[in-house]
């Protein structure tokens, strides 16, 4: 049993068979059936490759020949060797920022890497003077441009007076500073880059790039589509993601969000949901409240068009919690809790992978600290774990980073190469009375045979 259920009236999801009175959400088909193929629209590279992309490319060549000569054979493909880099992308009083935090990358339909983060100027609070800065690669992941503000260079707006109340007792800046947070871009298959953000966790904005980045559209404020929450959650604060979101095979944008009010009589204090869209981002709809006990989410879609949300919760079960729906939007499944994968109160990172060519076999893989304890100081372990069943159980796990680590985001580049952007910490160096897992933003590049290699 992978799966810990909310109550006991429950699916029954023992050797995968669904309790006749329940709904199966794992099990579930959709009328288009099971979809294997690879991403759709992402072109692979014609630059030369190295480790795994070689041996795909002679793998292919071989094949096109045999048939070529009518030769039936069974010919071995060389198995790629297990290889695993990471690069500092962003490191604390560099470039004027005291601190950099809030990890999301993506691969653009041109093969772009896009790594970003909230760039905080004074204070590592997550509130005050904080920007949104990206970065990007053309060849991979393996060298980098310089990093940009890309975010709100407009009119500053005013401050949230609304926090909690353990931000109360910390420097959150002054009336003059500006809270540009949560940043989530969307890759789109016909090579758009949709970009939402939010201002003092009280306004969101969209915007969009045509050239991978490199140029931003005037952003179009849509708070308004966060205001029809309103009669479920009267919220004073507002965040996207964060991390990434995603484009449906349909077309549909889904962003996740999360809402909450800090008035204790509130009788619904927080909750995290989508926002969608249905014309590229021309106009923005609500979803359906997905999960009450949630707040930072991130979403994927499986291999049969459903849709995974995964979301930080307060249960006392320690466990990551997951929802699904059929649109993405709407009908949202009850919570069910991931016995392999543990919830210390951290962001974390989801992406759908294609899998091994030739398996047939998509994949997803989840990124986050290892561990239940809660406290912040101890969030430590950014580990990466993958399943083979659309979520159903995560039997295999790679430690990436053994000591302080904290948020990540995770995305794949058209050769299958795994991308994991994270916060990570100095071996030893301590802060605030414990472990410090700020100190970098930091990227992995892995292929799944160093994932499934044995620890």
């Amino acid at each position: 049993m992978n799966l810990i259920p909310t109550d006991s009236g429950a699916a029954d999801l023992v050797a995968g068979v669904a309790d006749p009175g329940q709904p199966d959400w794992w099990a579930g088909r959709s009328a288009r059936g099971v979809h294997r193929s690879p991403l759709p629209g992402r072109a692979q590279s014609a630059r030369p490759t190295f480790g795994p992309d070689r041996y795909a490319s002679a793998g292919l060549a071989a094949t096109a020949l045999l048939f070529a000569i009518g030769t039936v054979l069974t010919v071995p493909l060389r198995a790629a060797a297990p290889f695993r880099e990471n690069v500092d992308l962003f490191e604390e009083k560099q470039a004027g920022f005291v601190s950099y935090r809030i990890p999301g990358i993506v691969v653009t339909a041109r093969g772009t890497v896009l790594a970003y983060c909230e760039a905080r100027k004074f204070t590592s609070a997550d509130r005050g003077e904080i920007e949104i800065h990206l970065r990007r690669s053309t060849d991979g992941g393996r060298t980098w441009s310089p990093q940009q503000q890309i975010a709100h260079l407009g009119p500053r707006l005013p401050r949230n007076p609304h926090m909690p109340d353990d931000k109360k007792k910390k420097d959150m800046g002054g009336p003059e500073q500006q809270t540009v947070n949560n940043p989530m871009l969307i890759a789109a298959r016909d090579g758009a880059v949709h970009f939402v953000y939010c201002v003092e966790y009280m306004r969101a904005f969209y915007a969009r790039s045509e050239d991978d980045g490199l140029t931003w559209s005037k952003p179009v404020e849509i708070t308004a589509t966060f205001d029809r929450f309103r009669s479920e959650i009267d919220w004073q604060a507002i965040a996207t993601g964060p991390g990434h979101g995603i484009e449906l095979r349909n077309g549909r944008l889904i962003v996740p969000v999360w809402l909450a009010t800090y008035e204790k009589s509130a009788v619904q204090r927080k909750g995290c949901t989508v926002i969608f869209s249905d014309d590229q981002g021309a106009t923005w709809r609500r979803g359906d409240m997905a999960m009450t006990i949630g707040s930072e989410s991130t979403v994927t879609e499986l291999s049969d068009g459903r849709v995974m949300l995964s979301s930080r919760n307060s249960d006392k079960r320690n466990r990551r919690a997951v929802v699904l729906s059929r649109d993405g939007a709407t009908g949202w499944s009850q919570p069910q809790f991931l016995d392999e994968v543990f919830e210390p109160g951290c962001m974390a990172g989801l992406v759908s992978h294609p899998g091994t060519p030739g398996e047939n076999r998509p994949l997803l893989l989840h990124s986050s600290p290892h561990t239940t304890n809660r406290d912040h100081r101890e969030r430590k372990n950014v580990t990466i774990h993958l399943s083979r069943d659309d979520g159903r159980t995560w039997p295999v796990k790679q430690l990436l980073q053994p000591g302080p680590s904290a948020y990540s985001d995770l995305a794949v580049r058209p050769d299958g190469t795994v991308l994991c952007f994270y916060e990570s910490g100095r071996p030893g160096e301590t802060r605030r009375n414990g472990d410090w897992a700020y100190a970098c933003l930091t990227l992995a590049r892995f292929n799944l045979a160093w994932l499934e290699a044995p620890p």
